[in-house]
């Protein structure tokens, strides 16, 4: 029923360029607003392909003389483009070329927040095109850093959050090879950071248990000599991650969390004071979760990750099984002759 309201939508968009009574500018007021509608939580592919087609003939129809009319119309088509399901890299080449287009014209003539805003959905556009050696991750990060300009903390809490946690993905994304990976480690930790500054468990759960989560992995991983004290404050936001995430409101989030945070407890031990110790008790809460979140994975079909954990937890079998190999030959010692 609603893909057929849409549909219904769509040709209404369509029959009002024969309006006579309505300007060239109201018709491409329409259609925008029209195809905003359809792109706006699309329940089908269909529906962003309809609004993209929206967008297009507004454009075609938008006067020259109204150049920033005309940017806006690609800076929202481009929305749509990055949003089609598809491996179609097609669409998000076509995106970037839309938005580049668009920025050109709103740099001069444009709001402060609607250019920030396209640079950050051109950012993410380059980002996604990174993998596919089409972009450069360098250029995401200049365009979120430009977008913080203007999204600041205390005006736009939500856009900067957004653009700290893209900022973060994208700082680790890149190969540790060089001297500056630490620094980039680093700074992906303090984007984190600075996106749970303004993003609470209260008013925002979903998002703070996701930042929490990626805030332990950036601080389980990164490169420092610091590694106990990274990995105690990475457990301590898996712990707040999992004040939200629960195996019975969202079991694939919570076993992706349990699974980090098993990691997390493999490379810590038991008693921070001695590492000589050993770590069995915490391999032993590892290899629980990674149970866990093996046979939750398993169930919702995700055989991947239920392959990769099984493998994993044969690896802690080995450990532990050392563990108890050696403390055996400690307690008994060698036999006298």
């Amino acid at each position: 029923m609603s893909q057929q309201l849409s549909h219904y939508h769509y040709e209404q968009a369509i029959a009002a360029l024969d309006d006579s009574d309505a300007t060239v500018i109201e018709k491409v007021e329409m259609l925008m607003e029209i195809a905003m509608g359809l792109q706006t939580r699309p329940k089908q592919p269909e529906q962003l392909i309809e609004a993209i087609s929206l967008y297009q003939r507004a454009h075609e129809l938008c006067p020259e003389e109204e150049s920033l009319l005309c940017a806006r119309i690609r800076a929202r088509k481009a929305t749509a483009l990055k949003m089609v399901p598809t491996d179609d890299i097609g669409y998000l080449i076509q995106a970037r070329d839309e938005l580049e287009a668009a920025l050109v014209v709103l740099m001069s003539q444009g709001l402060k927040e609607e250019i920030a805003e396209a640079q950050i959905n051109l950012g993410l556009i380059l980002q996604n095109l990174v993998p596919m050696h089409r972009a450069k991750i360098t250029d995401a990060i200049s365009l979120y850093q430009q977008a913080l300009r203007t999204f600041t903390k205390d005006i736009y809490p939500a856009e900067y959050a957004i653009i700290h946690n893209n900022l973060a993905t994208a700082f680790l994304s890149i190969p540790s090879t060089d001297e500056k990976a630490k620094m980039r480690e680093a700074l992906a930790v303090q984007s984190f950071e600075a996106a749970l500054e303004v993003i609470t468990l209260e008013d925002s759960p979903s998002e703070y248990a996701m930042l929490q989560n990626n805030l332990g992995n950036a601080l389980q991983y990164v490169s420092s000599s610091h590694a106990v004290e990274n990995n105690l404050r990475a457990l301590e936001a898996y712990e707040e991650a999992l004040k939200v995430r629960t195996e019975q409101t969202t079991p694939l989030p919570y076993a992706t969390t349990i699974a980090n945070k098993a990691n997390c407890l493999r490379n810590l031990p038991d008693d921070v004071e001695h590492p000589e110790k050993g770590n069995q008790a915490r391999l032993v809460n590892a290899r629980q979760l990674y149970r866990d979140a093996q046979r939750i994975f398993t169930a919702y079909g995700d055989h991947g990750k239920a392959t990769m954990l099984g493998e994993v937890l044969t690896e802690v079998e080995q450990e532990l099984g050392d563990l108890r190999s050696h403390r055996g030959q400690d307690q008994f010692g060698t036999s006298a002759v």
